[in-house]
């Protein structure tokens, strides 16, 4: 054996109850499990890991993260490990950076360099890629082709792969563009992609009908992928926009995952028994459907993105030339104020709710920490002028976060019996939203421990089992003997979120010990220099293989 974690309290991920046991862990995968009662010799080890007061659970999945270039610009990565996250489910909200072209590659980065960095000048990352098997590739070879810092699982972007196929014009795409786009995602998912994403508040990806949504999700039920969309609507149109999606994929007979499943803004609140019974309705039906959340309220994007759709067509430079034309601007101020923009969410947008959380150029931090409503009450002007002026200079590059949820619609949701959890981090930013660095350690110490809204061991299954079913993993997020050893170490009593709105990038306590593959990257709770990550891909019958070790699952 070569590590063996003594006395520990085991939450299996299955949500069943507890135990005491000695975990053997030999060759990356748990060798062993020795309860309590039973009899005969415990095992030993050239290590051994004194887990007296500690729990041991698999390793957490955040089924929804935004790390597409941190895993590759930040070995320790710590805003994950530490946490002990295990596993990332990357290419969210349908904009990533695979598959792409030379046009497509500029313009993406450009759009979401406010979630991710690596706009235009940024030199952080090499990207050499093109194809999603080329970015997984890159992800493996990670640091020096020592990996990365936690594994990653890829989700094929809808919104690029639309901007790939005929660029940002608001239209359907013709029968050959379809086509196109129907086989690019074959191949992103032939490459090893889990699944398929779509930001549907979020251009280009909003401008495709359900109709087009609904041929793409046949590509991915044919790989037994599933369909993660941000819906059109958290707002005036929520609960429209959740059946949106479970009748499409229903007509397609795709697995359906909900991202960021919330019930935000005034119209929402206390309607989160509404989309509970929608969901219920569905899975007693038969549905494949499971959801993510993050234990907070505010949620977090970019300043851009409240922008109405029409002002949106033709890409960041067109939006910049909008902004800039006056008429045009008051026509973009009245939608956005009075109407209720798309991206907005159908809400005539409050500036006091909008505070900026990050910008791209660092002349501009002045704003940071303050609402766009502050912003403009210290400069005597109104608040749209504020905002133009800051989507203008910043080259659309600035975050927010957007005060506007309940925390009972939260609690509620999070109770779910298809719930998962995700971080929707965002680690851009002077002063990112604190879930990036918070989300796990504040499920297990707020909401299992101060709030008992969930017990400890369905808040772990939660994070771990279920998630892991949904990826169709069958050797992770359970303990196990013959799993793999991706697991962590933890402390019920004192287990919390260091991270605050004021101090977002303060790391977790109670969260001694992070394994992957066997492979302490948490140890006495400080950040190894092991780089045991690698990407988790699904093969083109379905299963998945870990690539970086050139293990197949069978």
């Amino acid at each position: 054996m070569d590590t063996v974690l003594r006395d520990v309290r085991v939450l299996d991920g299955s949500g069943g109850p507890s135990y005491r046991a000695d975990v053997a862990l030999a060759g990356g995968r748990i060798a062993a499990i020795h309860r309590e009662p039973d009899g005969g010799p415990r095992p030993g080890a050239a290590r051994v890991v004194d887990g007296h007061g500690l729990a041991l659970s698999p390793g957490f999945i955040d089924m929804h993260a935004h790390s597409d270039l941190a895993l590759l610009r930040d070995p320790a990565h710590e805003a994950k490990a530490a946490q002990g996250v295990t596993l990332e489910v990357i290419g969210q909200d349908g904009l990533s950076y695979a598959p792409v072209d030379e046009r497509t590659l500029a313009e993406v980065r450009t759009q979401i360099t406010g979630w991710n960095g690596g706009g235009p000048g940024d030199t952080s990352v090499d990207f050499s890629w093109r194809t999603v098997g080329g970015y997984l590739d890159r992800l493996d070879h990670g640091f020096d082709g020592h990996g990365i810092a936690v594994n990653a699982a890829y989700l094929i972007p809808q919104g690029t792969v639309r901007m790939l196929a005929l660029g940002w014009d608001d239209r359907p795409a013709t029968a050959d563009e379809l086509t196109r786009m129907k086989q690019l995602i074959a191949e992103g998912l032939e490459e090893g992609a889990v699944g398929l994403s779509s930001g549907l508040t979020y251009t280009p990806g909003m401008y495709a009908s359900d109709a087009e949504l609904t041929e793409l999700c046949r590509v991915v039920a044919r790989y037994d992928g599933y369909y993660c969309p941000h819906h059109r609507s958290y707002g005036a149109g929520a609960l429209r926009a959740y059946e949106e999606m479970m009748a499409l994929t229903r007509e397609a007979g795709c697995a359906l995952h909900l991202a960021h499943a919330t019930m935000n803004f005034g119209v929402n609140e206390g309607r989160a028994p509404e989309l509970l019974a929608l969901l219920d309705r569905a899975l007693d039906t038969g549905a494949d459907l499971t959801l993510d959340t993050y234990p907070y309220t505010p949620g977090c994007t970019t300043l851009a993105a409240m922008l109405p759709s029409w002002a949106s067509e033709g890409g960041p430079e067109a939006i910049l030339d909008r902004l800039r034309d006056e008429a045009t601007a008051e026509r973009i101020r009245r939608v956005m104020e009075v109407d209720g923009a798309d991206g907005c969410h159908g809400v005539p947008i409050e500036w006091d709710t909008i505070e900026i959380s990050g910008v791209a150029d660092p002349a501009l931090s002045g704003y940071v920490g303050k609402t766009v409503a502050h912003s403009a009450a210290e400069r005597g002007e109104e608040p749209w002028v504020t905002a133009r002026r800051l989507l203008t200079d910043d080259h659309l590059g600035s975050t927010i976060l957007q005060h506007i949820g309940h925390e009972e619609n939260v609690r509620q949701i999070m109770r779910h019996r298809a719930h998962t959890g995700g971080s929707d981090g965002i680690l851009q930013g002077l002063k990112p939203h604190p879930r990036a660095y918070g989300t796990f350690p504040q499920y297990l110490g707020r909401y299992v421990r101060e709030l008992g809204v969930l017990s400890l061991e369905e808040c772990v299954a939660h994070l771990t089992g279920r998630p892991a079913a949904r990826l169709r993993l069958p050797d992770r997020g359970l303990v196990r003997e013959g799993y793999r050893a991706d697991l962590v170490l933890f402390d019920p009593e004192t287990v919390a979120a260091g991270s605050t709105f004021d101090a977002p990038r303060t790391l977790p306590t109670g969260i001694p010990h992070v394994l992957i593959d066997g492979r302490f990257v948490i140890e006495d709770g400080r950040r190894t220099d092991v780089l045991a990550g690698r990407t988790v891909r699904r093969t083109a019958a379905g299963r998945g293989q870990d690539r970086g070790q050139g293990q197949g699952w069978g």
